[in-house]
């Protein structure tokens, strides 16, 4: 790839007008890393669906398209990343579209978002979590929470008491299956939540953050996003997970401080001056 270029990062997902989640969140995060974002929006909606009611538009007829285009166009990307797939169509064409966009240094991030709290989400069948399984193979870094990281592996979940032991021998799973470095978010250890990460040839480590508030939607997009855009800048991998980490602690923080509702997620745009590459 050329040096002089920009650098680039394909984020698909879906684009929901209001939330703060997706490529809402992305693409504002990926864009002040200094890091030219280029949105593959796999459906539109008005606003999240943690809201009683919203406007839904399936862009998965359209996605093969405008993926032509963009290969028409001879487009190239430093980094690949992809968030929630609504269906088995979806997830086979990022497959597709990992496939025919990879080249030897591009760095494939992705977010197996499949559940929480133990529970697959309702529009998840078997078949998807199988052809989850085959799309992060394809993945060098993967950021599956503690739910998802139990399905992936054939694992039992339980909310508390994971020893390192268990985790190591879950990520050495999901190491197998292909991606290079892994980091399990979202661990409860009582007052703070963990994240466990791996890597080849480095020793796996555990980081703790305090709790702050409850649970608010587009987290784990803003964590995913520091992630693929530090990969494609060349920073450390466990230095970027403690910088996600703290950075949306510290979101949670402000939100908390401006009683930001907590469907409207986090009001990162406060401060992303804070966040660095």
């Amino acid at each position: 790839m050329e040096k002089s270029r920009q650098k680039k990062i394909a984020a698909i997902n879906d684009l929901t007008g209001f939330g703060r989640c997706a490529l809402a969140v992305s693409l504002p995060v990926i864009s002040h890393l200094k890091i030219q974002c280029c949105p593959v929006p796999t459906s539109i909606l008005s606003n999240h669906v943690g809201y009683p009611e919203y406007f839904f538009d399936d862009y998965t007829e359209k996605l093969p398209a405008y993926f032509s285009m963009w290969k028409k166009l001879n487009l190239k990307f430093d980094g690949i990343m992809s968030g929630f797939l609504g269906s088995e169509e979806q997830i086979l064409l990022v497959e597709t579209f990992v496939k025919q966009f990879s080249e030897e240094d591009t760095i494939v991030v992705i977010d197996p978002v499949m559940g929480d709290h133990g529970r697959i989400a309702e529009t998840y069948t078997e078949e998807m979590c199988h052809r989850m399984r085959r799309l992060v193979s394809l993945a060098d870094i993967i950021t599956p929470n503690l739910t998802e990281a139990c399905k992936l592996t054939d694992t039992s979940y339980r909310e508390k008491g994971w020893k390192k032991a268990e985790l190591f021998a879950m990520a050495q799973k999901l190491h197998a299956m292909g991606p290079k470095k892994i980091v399990i978010t979202g661990i409860p250890q009582g007052k703070f939540i963990a994240n466990y990460m791996y890597q080849e040839k480095e020793e796996p480590e555990l980081f703790r953050t305090y709790k702050e508030g409850d649970e608010r939607c587009g987290t784990g997009d803003l964590f995913a996003a520091i992630i693929a855009a530090d990969a494609v800048n060349g920073v450390d991998f466990v230095k970027s997970v403690k910088k996600a980490s703290a950075f949306v602690r510290k979101c949670m923080m402000k939100s908390i401080e401006m009683g930001i509702e907590q469907k409207n997620g986090v009001c990162f745009e406060e401060i992303l001056h804070l966040l660095k590459g």
